[in-house]
């Protein structure tokens, strides 16, 4: 009897259930809704499949849509570009390692910045600059980063993680003026890459932690929901500074494409702008080094 893909069943049932009817455009009947979001049948006339072939898809069973019937399926659900990729990848159909083609239990090899890289982060005095690795690993940043972040390298090698970090640290909390959704976002991104690597042990011990350690995670890994960190804003209350709003854009370093690098900046002339000038300076200082940031 063929596997079931749990993961599959419970992505798309939630994203069925969060569609409007209103909004789909279909023709309104007498029955009574007894949950919210569309039913089976609805979503397979959307996507112009069966409703046994949709019903099975969403009992998870093992069946590859053909590409045409997965963009059918993503219209049909409004699946943004993050959660069409967590659909493919779910399908199996995401990428060349198929998670039904890699080892269950693997640990992949550890993950290292070049010199290079950690050369320009160096260099970089103006501009805070992180990099994550698989899980959300914080494999790099420089002094602007740790200063207006957290010392990632300051805390034992399995707390270096920035989803722990912002999930389980009460600095964290104190950190952020929008923690929830910074939080969130943070898990939304490991659903994410959970998808893509559903066999990785290290993510799913991580993920295992979180679930037992924090109620909120537990809450938002549970809704399924997935997204994709490009770019964004950040509303600090810095322990030194006061209060700031940062903008970030990601980039991936080419030939490594599960590293990303954060590059965070602020509107310039701007209050926020100030405040980390300040952070600069006041990083390079020998106070820093006696009274860093309790994050």
């Amino acid at each position: 009897m063929p596997a079931i893909n749990r993961e599959l069943a419970d992505f798309l049932r939630r994203a069925r259930s969060k569609q409007d009817p209103r909004r789909a455009g279909l023709p309104t009947d007498a029955r009574v809704r007894r949950v919210p979001g569309l039913r089976r049948e609805e979503v397979a006339l959307l996507a112009g499949v069966s409703t046994d072939y949709y019903a099975r898809l969403e009992q998870g069973r093992r069946i590859v849509p053909s590409p045409a019937v997965i963009d059918a399926l993503a219209r049909a659900l409004h699946l943004d570009p993050a959660g069409r990729s967590h659909l493919e990848d779910l399908i199996g159909v995401g990428s060349t390692e198929s998670p039904r083609g890699r080892t269950r239990g693997a640990v992949p090899a550890v993950q290292r910045i070049r010199p290079g890289v950690q050369q320009l982060l160096d260099n970089l005095d103006t501009v805070p600059v992180l990099v994550l690795g698989r899980g959300s690993h914080a494999l790099a940043a420089n002094r602007l980063a740790r200063a207006l972040l957290a010392d990632f390298e300051q805390m034992p090698a399995r707390e270096r993680n920035y989803a722990r970090w912002i999930l389980l640290d009460p600095g964290a909390r104190e950190l952020f003026v929008d923690w929830d959704q910074q939080a969130r976002a943070a898990v939304e991104s490991l659903r994410l890459e959970f998808g893509a690597h559903p066999n990785d042990r290290t993510l799913t011990e991580l993920i295992d932690d979180l679930r037992t350690q924090s109620p909120e995670f537990d809450q938002w890994w549970n809704e399924h929901r997935v997204y994709q960190r490009t770019y964004g804003t950040k509303r600090l209350r810095h322990p030194v500074v006061g209060d700031l709003s940062i903008d970030y854009e990601t980039l991936t370093l080419p030939g490594d494409k599960e590293t990303t690098m954060f590059l965070y900046s602020t509107e310039p002339h701007s209050p926020s702008q100030r405040a980390l000038n300040l952070l600069a300076s006041w990083s390079l200082s020998p106070a820093s080094i006696r009274h860093a940031p309790p994050t």
